[in-house]
C-alpha cells in the first residue's frame, strides 16, 4: 500500500467518523439523517477500497437511498424537524463515557488481535473466476433465504407503522 491509498484511507474514514459523530450530536433529525448519508457514502468508498464494486453499489443504492429516503420520510411526516429535542447532561455524559469504553475495548482488541482467515468453500480465485455478484446471489437465496425474508418483514411492518402513525394526526 503506498503513500496516497494510505493518505486516502485515512482522509476517508476521517470523514466517515466525524459524519457518524455529527450523526448522534446534530439537534435537526434531517441534518443528523443527511450526515447518516455521508456515512453510509463513506462506507461504500471502502467496500470500493476493498475490491467489492457489488456490495458499494448496493450500499448506495439501498442504504444511502431507499432507507435513508424512507427515515427522512417518516421524520418529516412526523414533524420530527420542527421540535428540537432536549437533550440531558447526564444522557450526553453517560453515552460519552460508555463509547470512551468501547473505544478503548476496541483499541485493545486491535492491539492485542491478529486476523486469522475464514475458513470456507469461497477462495480468490473463485471469486475472480465467478464474480462476486453470482456468489452473493447463491449465498443470499440459498444459505441466508430465511434471515432475508425476515429482514423484509420488518421493513413491512415499520412502513405499515409509518402509515399508522401518520393516520391518527390526518
Amino acid at each position: 500500500m503506498d503513500i496516497l491509498q494510505q493518505l486516502f484511507f485515512y482522509v476517508v474514514a476521517f470523514v466517515a467518523v466525524t459524519s457518524g459523530f455529527l450523526v448522534i450530536t446534530c439537534r435537526n433529525p434531517i441534518n443528523s439523517g443527511i450526515t447518516l448519508v455521508m456515512t453510509f457514502f463513506c462506507l461504500a468508498i471502502f467496500y470500493v477500497t476493498l475490491h467489492a464494486p457489488f456490495m458499494a453499489a448496493i450500499q448506495i443504492m439501498v442504504y444511502a437511498g431507499a432507507i435513508m429516503v424512507l427515515i427522512i420520510f417518516v421524520i418529516m411526516l412526523l414533524n420530527l424537524g420542527s421540535s428540537v429535542v432536549i437533550r440531558y447532561r447526564h444522557a450526553v455524559t453517560g453515552a460519552v463515557v460508555a463509547s470512551g469504553l468501547m473505544l478503548f475495548q476496541v483499541l485493545i482488541i486491535l492491539k492485542q488481535g491478529s486476523v486469522n482467515p475464514v475458513p470456507g468453500s469461497v477462495s480468490a480465485e473463485m471469486v475472480e473466476s465467478v464474480g462476486h455478484t453470482e456468489l452473493i446471489g447463491k449465498a443470499l437465496f440459498t444459505d441466508f433465504m430465511l434471515p432475508f425474508e425476515i429482514a423484509s418483514i420488518l421493513l413491512l411492518v415499520a412502513i405499515v407503522g409509518a402509515i399508522i402513525l401518520a393516520k391518527r394526526e390526518v
